[in-house]
């Protein structure tokens, strides 16, 4: 087999992105396979279920997370690996990969048994979230074809191959500035979004701007990940000036509670206790909002964010059952996060991320069709390599905040009945995106690629 035909071989299986690791002596089923010295890789293979492993014991402090994994031989026939899973260590940190060989009857045993250096481990990842497995050895075509390419991607310990239906994509951010920068030249697009047979569609509600953008660069929604260009996430985000676009908010992620009083009596409970009356004096509403930021008591609601089970000083989880938490002027949890949940959330960003800059305007009687309009921006920010320890950071030092939309429409006689609105927010000032990746660098796509 060649590199070409096991590359044709993970398209045809539906892969989109495959990860390749050079495995060293170490990397065995015995002494499991390193993946990395962070939390890195959870961005870069999609992850089932997490669970906190001992967490009164530091020495074997620990999360432990399912792969939905399968081996593949060279004729394509794959073989499922119940037990394979990663192992993430807050104490070093590291993550490593372990129990693939188990259970599995066509898994390459010989060769991941075996302290042979320079052995290769693919992994090619589909949209839902399955990842085939291939290892190849070390005096094989594979291996030689591999090691004659130059300048391919790399994301931490692995290097990335993108699929792009049967063309192999080997520089993804070279390939992604272009298709920005053609799309920034377009000038104003109408509104529009992809279904999920690519069909082009109108989108007229107020977060257009995202769906857009994800339809020139022919992105169909998927529900594993944020949305995937080439293996890079792409985040697009308003601003008012294109010259100003340091200073807008961006979103991170919306992840519920997962205890405290907000779970365990209910949103309405957690409203009337910690809301306030709407302050545009709408009627018969109570609104939970205000930007929340670490150990500062918010000045409507009384709530402050605070860290439980994780060292500011030394940036690491010291107990895996931690959680992120608000806080009452009693010390009682309002409501949190466990780490775990907040990691499951982490996993949908991917390693590599492409923030970009949107302008809209709005004329019914110019565009009926599309009643708005987006221009993208000539200033893309491109971050690489992120790790959950760079969140933990960032809310520890104020730059990423807690900023909830959530609000509670009661009853009126003859008119609307109760609802409730969730929406939990941990969002960053775009200017300080660059403290979530390890490497950061801003494009001017109006200057020469």
């Amino acid at each position: 087999m060649t590199f070409k035909n096991l590359l044709e071989l993970f398209s045809d299986k539906g892969c989109q992105k495959v990860y390749i690791k050079r495995l060293s002596p170490n990397d065995n089923s015995k002494n499991q396979v390193y993946l990395g010295g962070s939390f890195e890789v959870i961005n870069v293979l999609p992850i089932k279920d997490i669970i906190a492993c001992d967490p009164g014991d530091w020495k074997r402090n620990r999360f432990k997370s399912k792969l939905d994994f399968y081996w593949t031989d060279e004729e394509g026939q794959l073989f499922p690996a119940l037990e394979a899973q990663l192992i993430l260590y807050p104490k070093y940190p590291e993550v490593r990969f372990s129990g693939f060989l188990k259970g599995s009857k066509g898994a390459p045993s010989e060769l991941m048994t075996s302290r042979l250096d320079n052995r290769l481990l693919f992994l090619g990842i589909k949209p839902e979230g399955q990842i085939i497995g291939f290892v190849s050895s070390p005096d094989s075509e594979i291996t030689r074809e591999f090691e004659s390419l130059k300048n391919l991607n790399e994301v931490g310990v692995f290097t990335e191959i993108a699929i792009i239906g049967n063309k192999i994509e080997l520089d993804t951010k070279g390939q992604l500035i272009k298709e920005l920068k053609r799309i920034h030249e377009l000038g104003w697009i109408d509104s529009k979004r992809l279904d999920a047979n690519r069909n082009i569609l109108p989108c007229i509600s107020s977060n257009c701007g995202g769906y857009t953008l994800e339809a020139e660069l022919g992105i169909t929604p998927n529900g594993y990940a944020e949305p995937d260009y080439l293996g890079w996430e792409i985040k697009q985000f308003a601003v008012k000036d294109f010259r100003k676009y340091s200073s807008s908010v961006v979103t991170l992620m919306t992840p519920e509670p997962t205890h405290g009083l907000y779970v365990e009596e209910g949103v309405e409970a957690f409203i009337r206790k910690f809301g306030y009356a709407d302050k545009m004096g709408r009627e018969a509403r109570l609104n939970f909002g205000g930007i929340h930021k670490y150990d500062r008591v918010q000045d409507t609601t009384k709530l402050k964010l605070t860290l439980e089970g994780y060292d500011p000083e030394s940036n690491k989880i010291t107990d895996s059952s931690g959680c992120l938490a608000l806080v009452d002027t009693n010390n009682k949890v309002a409501a949190s996060w466990s780490f775990i949940s907040l990691l499951k959330h982490w996993n949908k960003k991917h390693a590599n991320a492409c923030y970009v800059p949107s302008l809209i305007r709005k004329d019914a009687k110019l565009f009926p069709l599309s009643k708005q309009q987006y221009s993208y921006g000539n200033n893309i920010m491109l971050g690489s390599s992120t790790d959950f320890s760079f969140f933990l950071n960032q809310i520890g030092n104020g730059n990423i905040y807690y900023d909830p939309g959530i609000k509670l429409e009661l009853a009126i006689e003859g008119g609307r009945k109760q609802n409730i609105k969730r929406r939990s927010q941990f969002r960053i000032k775009s200017g300080n995106i660059s403290s979530l990746y390890s490497s950061y660098d801003i494009i001017n796509l109006e200057e020469p690629i």
